[in-house]
């Protein structure tokens, strides 16, 4: 199926995590979605294992990175 309209398609959660932690910093990650992966001892690692089985923390997730794509956007970055 093709969804070239979607930002999320083809992304992995890997991939969504690694950009989130770059663009905000762990802490300000941990502050946007308070989950322990995110705040205690944070890594892409420990937080995939949390997501994966996590469905509404799954979608925190994503929403917070459609949100940062539309900040760079407007930001021009």
């Amino acid at each position: 199926m093709d969804q070239p309209k979607n930002p999320l398609h083809g992304k992995t959660l890997a991939f969504l995590v690694t950009e989130l932690s770059t663009y905000y910093g762990w802490e300000e990650l941990g502050q946007k979605i308070n989950i322990r992966s995110f705040t205690y001892n944070p890594s892409v690692k420990s937080s995939l294992a949390f997501l994966r089985k996590t469905p509404w923390a799954r979608e925190k997730v994503e929403s917070l990175y459609l949100f940062m794509l539309r900040e760079m956007k407007r930001e021009g970055k």
